[in-house]
């Protein structure tokens, strides 16, 4: 290693005599030029330097610097630039040295786009680049469609996409419950509904006093002219504005646009909680599990999630954590360059930030004693079935694999992970069968499924994934056999495979395990045996999720998706114009004609498709 590690400070020495002393982003490669480490810097040849000068580095930097063999730079106008490009550069690219944000993803919004004439209400995810009024983020879709649900019930807005509007006859079941005005078949003018519009806005945007007034002079004035129907809606509506504003503890902030940021470290392993505050709402909280050294610093840890959390989402302008972040200066600037607004990032101060802030390390603190149970729990677990089956390997990673189909139709294979943090869902893959002659027989699919999963992974195809330690099949002696030959086949002798075959009559408790041609039973209280179906469960729920998708995609295929020339545009303008593709098909070629969008030509074409 020592050798390794003076020629990887010989690589740097050499590249920093061509760097010019700018900020920017480096980029340390490995062997195959996979990327190792991602890092920025005020001046890149300073930085770089102090890998090769500095005599006591951690290990995992001495490591670092054994697998270097290239060295690629990028230089920026300012620092901030560098610091706003290295996040970018990390989550793409996830390089095993750096501190990574895992499970991100974008956080739904509630919709309303104020410029149709009956506008929607509804759940976005991804960039805004829709005109309207974006309302979030929310921590989870639940929240969000709660929040929906209950907005429905007071302001009764249209749920319903565009293409279902501008064809319904009659109003559907949500005007009979009172979610919905019915606009679709005028049951409310274009004056009141708009009114329930800007309603709906004013409450979501925190004047929920303003809004609970009017319904109570409404009620009252209701009361008194005997319509007590009225009334009745009336108090309704102020009751589910009440049930929304103590889920959401209004008023028991003045954070009208903020995120609290709380971390918490132990045995190596960190929980950082992010509650998310809008229009003095508490629109929940989300859990975030960064990977990271055990002996990371906290301040670093929270700096470089920040910088990858704040990557691909809006920043609000105040976030205020519960510990103090390396650069902090520099990353205000850098969200202020990215959102054009001013931005104070900030450890909580007063007595309202600072109990907000340690409630949020509590939970933060709940989330990892759980996270660490669970992955002791899947240790233990792992180790026993390691014990069991007498496997020459360590298992920190396991697949599952399984087929679905009805009579040989819309076959799926489908591919679970597994490991020490439980299941691994950004390792999931479905398959679907592109063999005809092997649709609905288990082991010709099985075979095609293991050999397209397992050839990208020899031949070292890009974006193919890292082989797993273990493989499990759902079934007996002829699966272990057909997966066995296809693994030979391409050289994986080493690799284990476990088949997990159904009792005599297909009860739980009841299964065979099947390795090195060898059958095993479990006891039926055995917890190794309850792993192991859970297992198996999964991949099954995976792949019946994954065949009843497509069986549906297939179903809701129109006719006019065959027909050559006929895009979304046209398609959307026959739908439109006719209300089906069955209307279409009966539809004359002078009235074919008639549709705006669709030319003569097309016309001819689709009426000769249905007559021909």
């Amino acid at each position: 290693m020592i050798n390794n590690l003076e020629s990887g400070k010989d690589i740097i020495k050499e590249k920093v005599k061509l760097i010019p002393n700018n900020p920017g982003v480096y980029r340390m490669l490995g062997a195959k030029k996979e990327i190792l480490y991602i890092g920025k810097a005020k001046n890149i040849p300073n930085r770089l330097k102090s890998y090769t000068s500095d005599k006591n580095l951690p290990i995992r930097t001495e490591r670092m610097l054994s697998l270097t063999k290239y060295l690629e730079i990028t230089t920026t106008t300012n620092e901030s630039e560098a610091l706003l490009l290295e996040a970018n550069l990390i989550k793409k690219h996830k390089p095993r040295f750096n501190i990574l944000l895992r499970d991100d993803k974008s956080f739904p919004y509630i919709f309303i786009n104020h410029k149709e004439k009956w506008p929607q209400i509804t759940k976005l995810r991804g960039k805004k680049s829709k005109v309207g009024h974006y309302f979030g983020p929310f921590a989870s879709a639940g929240s969000a469609n709660w929040t929906i649900k209950i907005l429905q019930k007071v302001f009764m807005l249209r749920v319903c996409d565009d293409s279902v509007f501008k064809n319904r006859e009659r109003p559907c079941i949500l005007y009979q419950i009172k979610r919905c005005s019915a606009p679709c078949v005028g049951h409310i003018n274009e004056k009141d509904y708009k009114k329930s519009v800007e309603d709906s806005v004013d409450f979501i945007s925190g004047k929920s006093r303003k809004i609970q007034e009017t319904f109570s002079k409404e009620m009252e004035e209701a009361s008194k002219e005997l319509d007590y129907e009225k009334a009745a809606t009336a108090r309704d509506k102020i009751k589910a504005l009440s049930q929304i504003q103590s889920s959401q503890k209004i008023n028991q902030t003045n954070l009208n646009e903020a995120d609290v940021v709380s971390i918490f470290k132990d045995s190596g392993k960190t929980c950082i909680q992010v509650f998310f505050f809008r229009s003095k709402q508490n629109w929940g909280n989300q859990a975030f599990f960064p990977k990271h050294d055990p002996d990371e610093k906290l301040e670093n840890i929270l700096s470089s999630f920040l910088s990858q959390f704040y990557e691909n989402k809006s920043i609000p302008s105040l976030i205020i954590t519960n510990n103090n972040i390396s650069e902090n200066n520099l990353l205000e600037k850098a969200f202020q360059k990215k959102e054009g607004k001013e931005i104070i990032l900030r450890e909580a101060k007063s007595k309202e930030e600072k109990s907000l802030s340690a409630l949020a390390e509590k939970n933060a603190k709940l989330a990892l004693t759980q996270k660490i149970y669970e992955t002791q729990s899947n240790d233990n677990l792992i180790e026993e079935l390691i014990k069991k089956f007498s496997l020459n390997t360590n298992v920190s990673l396991l697949e599952v694999y399984d087929n679905s189909h009805i009579q040989g139709t819309d076959c799926v294979g489908a591919l679970i992970c597994f490991g020490n943090e439980g299941f691994v869902k950004k390792r999931y893959r479905k398959f679907n069968i592109k063999n005809d002659s092997v649709k609905g027989d288990d082991y010709g699919m099985l075979k095609e499924v293991l050999f397209r999963r397992f050839s990208k992974v020899v031949k070292e195809k890009s974006g193919s994934l890292s082989l797993p330690d273990l493989i499990m099949v759902d079934g007996g002696k002829g699966q272990y056999s057909v997966s066995r030959e296809v693994l030979n086949e391409l050289g994986l002798h080493d690799l284990p495979i476990i088949a997990i075959a159904k009792g005599k009559n297909r009860k739980a408790g009841e299964e065979k395990m099947y390795y090195q041609h060898r059958e095993f039973e479990l006891a039926k209280n055995d917890p190794l045996l309850f792993f192991i179906q859970r297992l198996r469960d999964e991949a099954h729920r995976f792949a019946i999720s994954s065949h009843r998708a497509k069986r549906k995609n297939n179903f809701s295929k129109s006719l006019l998706d065959q027909i050559n020339g006929i895009g979304k545009q046209r398609k959307r303008s026959l739908l439109n114009h006719f209300g089906s593709a069955r209307s279409v098909e009966s539809a004359s070629l002078d009235d074919l004609k008639s549709v705006e969008g669709i030319e003569d030509n097309i016309a001819q074409k689709i009426y000769n498709y249905f007559h021909e």
